[in-house]
């Protein structure tokens, strides 16, 4: 799928902002800090709980988006014999925040930090989440430390943790790393993300997991206004996102061991969502021999092919569902396993950003103590997965809701244009409503409208007959 852009200007830009705005008012998106929580948060920021371990002898580097300064997780990638080791470094939240606290309560409120195309809404004040508790270049601070050693074939063999002081050396985006590794001129430990996140990869297929290369549509900022981008996941995406899931996986294994955790858990799909999915492939031209999985069927599609791109986007319909599994006192957790990872996981490595990764690394030092989890992770167990659903509605809302605006704003004005597009999408009650993907602008939207039933797949000419940011979603009909 190319990448398109698209900018808002004039009034356009003005009725954007003011959209935003009143999206904040709509899904009650948490405001300033008060005056409380950002003084807590200074004092803790001048005076962490630091660990006796010193690491910061490891040159650990970090990935991450341009311009980011939350940095949650930092690594460092060796050879050791018959394998490799793993180090993974997540930044210890709780040497700076206080159970039952100012920061600890509003974090509670606050859950997840939001993402907005005119800034983020923050889990943690920025003193924190982008000073001291960060994982930014050139700074010692306290981090919960995993070591994960790999065999030759990318099998964990052993794992530990436990709070130590690192310190990162630099900060990489995921574009700079991709060249790198492509042109040769990585050297190690970075020239190892290739070689491990492949290994991690075929260990994913041959147990059956799945990681969707879904074509994903961006709302980023430039030369100060707002675009819209569609991008395909770059091959060191997924190397990255394979440490995250084998210190996620080292994890789950580190609290079932123990008998209390709280595990990210996601349902296998029902047989009837299955058989739609080869009916959705059959629409769109994907072959899909009876003899293949569905797993190994996804993984050999070119997010780049239109029908491919339209495919994984439907694939996304399996993944519905995934929650948190909280048991105690050697309980057997049910359900255990997140169907899309084909094994146990569970949510560490953000914590900065998310509120249940704090509690797992909590859950994590004392499994591998032989200790029993100190009294406010306990206490607040049972409520986490309820609390970090509605967080999710809120995220999902926010999301849903500034794309919708910023695609209406900057369609605003062009009401009875036709434009180039392929459906993505076809409703099953009624085959005339659907989804279309548009070439340029890049815009996903409803068309309806029509009197025959719209082709899954193939291209459409659409003509855009409503588009007001804030107030209704732009809306196409067959040209």
């Amino acid at each position: 799928m190319p990448r398109r852009q698209m900018r808002v200007t004039g009034a356009a830009e003005a009725d954007l902002r003011a959209a935003l705005r009143a999206l904040r008012t709509e899904l009650d998106v948490p405001a300033a800090f008060p005056p409380a929580v950002l003084a807590e948060a200074e004092a803790a920021a001048r005076a962490p709980r630091l660990p006796g371990h010193d690491a910061t002898d490891l040159p650990f580097l970090t990935i991450d988006p341009p311009g980011s300064t939350d940095l949650d997780q930092a690594m460092h990638l060796a050879r050791r014999a018959g394998g490799y080791r793993v180090h993974y470094a997540i930044a210890d939240v709780a040497a700076f925040v206080t159970p039952g606290g100012a920061v600890d309560t509003e974090a509670h409120h606050r859950v997840q930090t939001l993402y907005f195309p005119d800034g983020r809404v923050p889990l943690h004040p920025a003193v924190l989440s982008e000073g001291a508790a960060s994982l930014l270049p050139g700074r010692t601070v306290p981090a919960l430390l995993w070591r994960i050693d790999l065999d030759a074939d990318g099998r964990r063999v052993a794992t530990h943790v436990d709070r130590a002081l690192v310190r990162s050396r630099v900060r990489l985006d995921y574009e700079g790393v991709q060249r790198q590794l492509d042109t040769g001129t990585a050297e190690e430990p970075l020239a190892l993300l290739r070689e491990i996140g492949t290994l991690r990869q075929r260990l994913e297929t041959e147990r059956g997991g799945i990681s969707l290369s879904v074509p994903e549509q961006e709302v980023v900022a430039r030369d100060g206004t707002y675009v819209t981008e569609y991008r395909a996941p770059r091959p060191a995406d997924a190397w990255n996102a394979q440490l995250s899931l084998l210190t996620g996986m080292a994890a789950a294994d580190l609290m079932t061991a123990a008998g209390t955790g709280v595990l990210r858990t996601l349902p296998t799909a029902p047989d009837g969502a299955v058989a739609r999915l080869r009916r959705s492939a059959k629409a769109l031209g994907v072959e899909w021999p009876h003899h293949v999985s569905y797993a190994a069927l996804v993984r050999g599609l070119d997010p780049h092919d239109t029908r491919h791109a339209a495919f994984l986007q439907d694939c996304t319909t399996l993944l519905r569902g995934a929650g948190y599994t909280v048991f105690t006192d050697g309980d057997t957790p049910d359900p255990a396993v997140h169907a899309a990872v084909a094994d146990e996981y569970t949510h560490c490595t953000a914590p900065l950003r998310r509120l249940v990764d704090r509690y797992a690394g909590e859950l994590c030092l004392a499994a591998v103590a032989g200790q029993e989890p100190p009294e406010w992770v306990r206490a607040a167990l049972p409520g986490l997965p309820r609390r970090m659903a509605e967080g999710a509605r809120r995220a999902g809302a926010v999301e849903r809701g500034c794309v919708d605006i910023v695609e209406a704003a900057l369609l605003a004005g062009r009401v009875g244009e036709v434009f180039d597009a392929y459906v993505v999408d076809v409703h099953d009650r009624d085959p005339a409503v659907g989804t279309v993907h548009l070439d340029d602008p890049a815009v996903v939207a409803r068309v309806e409208g029509g009197t025959e039933p719209l082709p899954l797949g193939a291209r459409l000419r659409v003509r855009l007959i409503r588009a007001d940011p804030g107030r209704e979603k732009a809306l196409f009909a067959p040209a």
